[in-house]
C-alpha cells in the first residue's frame, strides 16, 4: 500500500467511540492522527482516550494540518457541505456521514466540489462492505431466489419518550434543519443505499410522508415505491410513532424462484428459501461496524481500489428522500 492514510475526524459524537473511531487506526495503511470539536475539553478528552496525538477546536487548523490527508466528517448533516468543501479546496480526501447532507441540493453541491476540486469523495454508507450484504448481493447476482420482482421493506418503532425527547443526542435528529428532517433521515440512507448497491440505476420514485404524533417538527410516518431500471419494483414503510412491542426491522426480497429474508438493523441473520425450504446464514457481529468500509475507503483513497460508495450514490439517496418526503 502507498503512503499511509493520516485522518483528521472532525466531530466527536457518539457515533465514533465505538462504530468509527477506532477503526481508522486498526485498518492497514491507515491512522487516526487528530480530531476536532468545538468543545476544546471534549476534543481532548476523546484524544487521550484514543490515543489519538492531535486535538482541534477548529476545523480549518484541522484541515490545514500538514500531516493529515483525509478527513473524516461526524458532525451533524447541515455541517456536511462546508465541511466537505472546505476539505476538498484544501486538497485533503473525504470520507462523510450519512446522510451526506440535508437535502439533494446541497448533496450536489459536494459532488460538484469533488469534481471541480478533483478530489476524492466517499460516503459512508457502511453496511454494503459489510459481509451479511456482500452475501445478500452474492445470492441476487447469483439468482438465488430467480429475477427479484418485489422488495418489501418494513421498518417500525415505538414513539420516543419524554426522556429521549429531551435527550440532546437525539434532539437534532428531530430537527428538520439540522438532520434534514426527522429519525427517517437518519435511518432510511442506510436501506436506501443498500437497495441502490442491490439493484442498481432507478427509474422512478414517489413516496408520503406526515406527522401523525406530533412529538417533533419533522414527519415520523414515510412511505415510499421505487421503480429500477432493471424493473424490480421496491415498497417502503417507516414509521417512528408505533406502541411498544410493535416494533419490526424487515426487509424481503421476492424472486421468481423464492425469497430472502433479513433485517437491516437486527442481528446479520439471512433466511433464503426456494421451493419450501429454508436455508439461513448468520453472520457474528463486528466489533466496529464501520471497519470493512473504511478498509475500502483507504484502498481507494491510496489508489489501490474502488471507491465502495461514490457521491453520486449518495446524492441518489437524498434525491429519493427529498421525494418520499416533498409536500
Amino acid at each position: 500500500m502507498q503512503n499511509t492514510i493520516k485522518w483528521g475526524m472532525i466531530g466527536c459524537g457518539d457515533v465514533t467511540e465505538v462504530k468509527s473511531g477506532p477503526a481508522f487506526s486498526k485498518v492497514p495503511g491507515s491512522k487516526l492522527v487528530a480530531v476536532m470539536s468545538r468543545n476544546p475539553d471534549k476534543a481532548e478528552d476523546y484524544a487521550r482516550r484514543h490515543q489519538v496525538s492531535k486535538w482541534y477546536s477548529n476545523t480549518q487548523e484541522l484541515i490545514d494540518d500538514p500531516e493529515v490527508n483525509a478527513i473524516y466528517i461526524a458532525t451533524p448533516p447541515l455541517s456536511h457541505e462546508e465541511l466537505t468543501i472546505a476539505a476538498l479546496k484544501a486538497g485533503k480526501s473525504v470520507y462523510v456521514e450519512k446522510p451526506m447532507a440535508v437535502n439533494a441540493d446541497s448533496g450536489k453541491r459536494m459532488v460538484e466540489a469533488a469534481a471541480a476540486y478533483k478530489g476524492k469523495l466517499t460516503i459512508a454508507h457502511y453496511r454494503r462492505e459489510q459481509p451479511v450484504f456482500k452475501k445478500i448481493k452474492a445470492l441476487i447476482d447469483e439468482r438465488a431466489i430467480g429475477d427479484v420482482k418485489l422488495v418489501t421493506l418494513t421498518y417500525l418503532q415505538p414513539s420516543l419518550t419524554e426522556k429521549e425527547l429531551a435527550d440532546p443526542k437525539i434532539q437534532w435528529r428531530l430537527d428538520p434543519a439540522i438532520a434534514g428532517g426527522g429519525l427517517f433521515h437518519d435511518i432510511a440512507p442506510h436501506q436506501l443505499d443498500l437497495m441502490l448497491y442491490f439493484f442498481g440505476p432507478i427509474e422512478k420514485a414517489a413516496g408520503i410522508s406526515a406527522n401523525q404524533g406530533g412529538l417533533y417538527l419533522a414527519d415520523d410516518l414515510v412511505t415510499g415505491m421505487l421503480k429500477f431500471k432493471n424493473n424490480v419494483f421496491f415498497n417502503g414503510t417507516w414509521c417512528f410513532d408505533m406502541p411498544e412491542g410493535a416494533q419490526k426491522d424487515l426487509c424481503i426480497l421476492t424472486g421468481s424462484a423464492g425469497t430472502l429474508t433479513f433485517p437491516v438493523f437486527g442481528p446479520g441473520k439471512i433466511e433464503l428459501t426456494v421451493k419450501g425450504v429454508t436455508e439461513v446464514f448468520d453472520f457474528d457481529a463486528l466489533q466496529h461496524v464501520q471497519e470493512p468500509m473504511i478498509g475500502a475507503t483507504v484502498r481507494y483513497f491510496s489508489n489501490e481500489g474502488l471507491n465502495p460508495c461514490i457521491g453520486e450514490d449518495g446524492l441518489t439517496v437524498m434525491e429519493i428522500i427529498d421525494q418520499f418526503t416533498k409536500k
